[in-house]
This record gives C-alpha cells, sequence and structure tokens, in this order.
C-alpha cells in the first residue's frame, strides 16, 4: 500500500506541473499529458480504495 501512495504521489506531481503549463502557456502537448496522468490517478484510486476496505476489514 506504501508503494501505491509514493506512486500516486509521483503522478500528482507530474499532473500539477503539466495541468500548470498547459493553463500558463497554452501549452496543448502538456495538456494532453495532463488528462492522461488524471486518467491514472483515477484508476489509482480506485485500486487504493479496495485495498483501503480490505484493510480496514482486518
Amino acid at each position: 500500500m506504501k508503494g501505491l501512495v509514493e506512486n500516486l504521489n509521483q503522478q500528482f506531481a507530474a499532473f500539477a506541473k503539466d495541468a500548470a503549463l498547459h493553463i500558463e502557456n497554452g501549452n496543448k502537448a502538456a495538456g494532453t499529458r495532463a488528462r492522461k496522468v488524471s486518467l491514472a490517478i483515477e484508476k489509482e484510486l480506485k485500486e487504493f480504495r479496495k485495498k483501503s476496505i480490505e484493510a480496514s476489514k482486518k
């Protein structure tokens, strides 16, 4: 579970960087990368939720 959280932190950082480039500079490629990372973050958050629920049942 710790590895999952570390991976999420890295993805959040990548998202924040690309989203800022897209918003501030109008960088279209950065916007595409940010959207792609947001989908990966969504999947990871769902996995975290599953594992968290499993751990709380123990």
